[in-house]
């Protein structure tokens, strides 16, 4: 492999360093939160909640060749003063200030993929999934929610680092129902560009040249929908439309401009 895949050793000392630097912008509440994997709204004291249930995620993929992926997942939902689990996302509650809360966070992203996965990505090397910590920050405002993430790879997979910044309005449609508009942009470093749509010298073919991955902001706009059933029974559903930036628009791995999402589950709370 060339020097890309040498030098991604990213120790946990760089990972906490990035939130750390970030600390201000936390501080301001400009934020982003992940897609779908907030889950159910609580209010601080209301204690302690706990859910199951079974979700179907559809997703397209950015990559030449390889289509839509749809898998069902299984949901486990905790939520109480301390933590927040809601799906790949886990969250470590720290004190609040004010509308503005804290937390240490951690995700899962299975954004990797294998030579085998399309013609296209013969002879390229596996990227694999990361596991991401870091920390963030949300901000109840009168007009909107704003949140804030910085993350760094904990995995030393890409070394990247990533700053997700959102804005979301919750609209109450009658007793039962909630729709929830969002935008968000999420700055990804070269680093985990040039890992995931990079392409080294030896991975170069007629067709498919060098390629080195830059800075990049995506773009999203999203629709988040839930319905509560019945005391209990809870469906949401999140349709999102992510715009590429042009440091991986230009990758020769990459044949769109975007991806969309769509999730929809069935939660129990208990």
């Amino acid at each position: 492999m060339g020097a890309r895949f040498t030098k991604n050793v990213f120790p946990m000392s760089s990972t906490l360093r990035f939130p750390l630097l970030c600390a201000s912008t936390l501080a301001l509440g400009l934020a982003a939160a992940p897609a779908w994997a907030d889950g159910p709204d609580h209010d601080e004291g209301e204690g302690s909640h706990m859910g199951l249930g079974l979700g179907v995620v559809s997703e397209a993929s950015s990559y030449r060749g390889v289509g839509t992926k749809t898998e069902v997942v299984p949901m486990l939902m905790i939520d109480n003063r301390h933590v927040r689990l809601f799906g790949p996302n886990l969250d470590l509650k720290l004190p609040s200030a004010g509308p503005v809360s804290f937390a240490l966070t951690a995700k899962y992203a299975d954004n990797g993929y294998k030579a085998s996965d399309a013609a296209e990505l013969q002879g390229m090397a596996e990227r694999k999934d990361g596991f991401w910590l870091g920390a963030k920050a949300k901000w109840d405002t009168p007009w909107a929610e704003l949140s804030a993430r910085v993350l760094g790879d904990a995995s030393n997979r890409s070394g990247g680092q990533q700053l997700e910044l959102e804005a979301a309005k919750g609209f109450g449609l009658g007793s039962r129902m909630r729709l929830e508009p969002h935008l968000a942009l999420t700055w990804l470093d070269s680093s985990y560009v040039d890992y995931y749509y990079g392409v080294d010298a030896g991975e170069a073919k007629a067709g498919r040249a060098t390629y080195t991955g830059t800075s990049t902001v995506n773009t999203e706009l999203g629709l988040r929908l839930k319905t509560n059933l019945a005391p209990g029974h809870m469906v949401m559903m999140d349709l999102k439309h992510t715009f590429l930036g042009s440091g991986i628009k230009n990758s020769p791995l990459v044949d769109r401009s975007g991806v969309s999402t769509v999730f929809v589950a069935y939660v129990h709370q208990f």
